[in-house]
Order: C-alpha cells, then structure tokens, then sequence
C-alpha cells in the first residue's frame, strides 16, 4: 500500500513511533543550531525532542607530588549553572514551539558513551559540530568517530553556518550515497523519508572504482565496456529504488554513478543540499566509512548536515 509522504512518521520509522529526538546540548552556537534543526524535525514526525547536556567532573592534571594521583573535583556551583542552562533551553524551545514536547536532562560521565547509551531509546541523535563544555572538541579526535560509530540509531551532525560555510537551502535536495549494503539501504530510506517529508528531490549518488576489463556485472554476465558496467551498477541501485517509488511516487529521485572516491563526491554534492546521509559502514565505495578519513572528510568538510544511519 502506497504511503503518503505527508504522513508524519515515515514507514521504516513506525516500528519506533513515540521514540525521541536526543539532542546533544552545551550552550554553544553549533548545539544552539543543532537544536533548531532537531525541531524542525520534530515539527515533521512529531516526536518528542530531549536535550542532554553531558558533565564531566572537571580533572586536575599535572605534577601533584610524589604518590599522589591526579583527582577528581566535583564543581556543584558550574553543574547547577549547567542545569539552569538546560532549563532555559529547553523552555525557550517548548514555548516557541508548543505543539511539540521538550524536555532536557543533566547526565554525568564521559559524553560519547553517554550519548551511546542514551541513543538506544532515541529515533535519532542530533549534535553540532563543535563545543564547549561537555563537548569540546567533539569532532576533532576519536568522540565523535565513537559516537558515530556506535550509536544505537541515526546520528545527524551540523555546523553553525558561515561566511565559508552558508545555511543549507531549504529547498535543496537530500542527498545519500550507497552502495548495496545493508546499511546503506537504512541509509536510503532515511534519505527517502526525509526528502518525502520535506518534498524537495532525493540525489541518489553510487560511488565506485570500475576494475580492469575483463569486468563482471552484479549477475555475473561480463560487460565488455565501461558504459555497460556503469549502466549494471545503475539498474542495480534502481532495483533498491523500486519499492520506495512505489511508496513516494510523488517524490523526484535521480541516480548518478560516478567513477571517484565517495567522500569527495558527497561533499562536492552536499553544494546546494539540505542533507547528505550515508551507512555507518558499506563495502565498495564506501567501505570503512567511519574508521578512516573518509567519514571525517565528510563530516568536517561537507557544507550541509551530516547524517550517518546504522541498522539498530
């Protein structure tokens, strides 16, 4: 049965209908940005939206004499300034938007595997790019490859705009890169829903290296050209494509297969979109999508937010 785009949970969604939105919060510009978008979401799928600042006790480091270990000093006065700061957020954003429900929440302890175990009740976690406080650094070193990696449902990852880096038009299309894996076909249907939801255009993008001739399709018939196995690997893409044009007819989806690395083709196409989503993890083009450069090129170099979906 064909699904209405407008309907406000998508179908690879309602097996989690209720689940909320977590929102990774700190106060910052990019977190304060991350907020709005997690609203604007939870404005389409109506789920509940919870912010979640992440305190780590502040750590004395350094020579504190023979025998004695560094330690650690709970600060009461900057966690009640913490959880003032979440009250008000959190308040600001519900009477803003009152048809939505918005709650947040102080957690203790290292912040990726916090919001590691918090996403397993969460329909998606949303976080900026960049921090203070709890998150500091969080895209510069293993955090946020930890978060991204291990989280327990889809993660979308932004950055305050700027003069380098302008807002994403809201008309522009989503984008998703794939490459037959199971992941990337969560991926897919991420995209799918998202674009369905927003109606602007979904960008299907296959990344691939073609061998050396003699190649061999995806059926194993040989292809004696390079525009054969280009043609192979599309109808391979267009066949996952199948049920979700049958599910969102009225959705506008192009396929492009394009000999090159994935990471510079989805950043290069990220131009002009409102989101790219990829797989946690793919094989092909895509493989090692979150344990190399690959996956940090993307999210620190593409100009609109970053979802990475991985199969709960």
């Amino acid at each position: 049965m064909a699904v209405d785009p407008r309907d406000r949970a998508g179908p690879a969604e309602r097996a989690v209908t209720g689940e909320q939105i977590l929102v990774g919060y700190d106060g910052s510009p990019d977190a304060a940005f991350a907020l709005k978008w997690a609203l604007d979401e939870a404005s389409r799928s109506g789920r509940p939206v919870r912010l979640a600042y992440v305190f780590e006790w502040l750590t004395v480091v350094g020579w504190l004499g023979p025998g004695v270990a560094p330690g650690a000093w709970p600060d009461e006065t900057a966690r009640r300034e913490v959880e003032e700061l979440v009250r008000r957020a959190a308040a600001e954003a519900a009477a803003a938007h009152p048809d939505l429900d918005v709650t947040g929440e102080v957690f203790d302890g290292p912040p990726a595997l916090v919001l590691q175990e918090h996403s397993a009740q969460a329909a998606l976690l949303v976080l900026g790019s960049r921090g203070h406080g709890g998150f500091g650094g969080l895209l510069a070193g293993s955090t946020a490859v930890a978060v991204t990696a291990h989280a327990h449902c889809p993660v979308v990852v932004l950055r305050t705009p700027s003069e380098t880096a302008p807002a994403a038009p809201s008309d522009g299309p989503v984008v998703v890169g794939v490459d037959g894996s199971d992941v990337s076909l969560a991926a897919l249907g991420f995209a799918v829903e998202r674009a369905a939801q927003r109606r602007v255009p979904l960008r299907v993008i296959r990344a691939w290296s073609p061998p050396e001739p003699p190649w061999r399709g995806p059926g194993g018939g040989a292809a004696t050209d390079a525009d054969e196995a280009t043609a192979a690997e599309r109808d391979a893409v267009n066949g996952s494509l199948a049920p979700w044009r049958q599910s969102f007819p009225e959705l506008a989806i192009s396929v492009e297969v394009a000999a090159g690395g994935p990471a510079s083709l989805l950043v290069e196409a990220s131009r002009g979109a409102q989101l790219v989503a990829v797989g946690s993890r793919g094989r092909g083009g895509l493989r090692g999508m979150l344990l190399g450069s690959v996956s940090q090129q993307l999210i620190q170099h593409a100009l609109c937010p970053v979802a990475v979906v991985r199969e709960r």
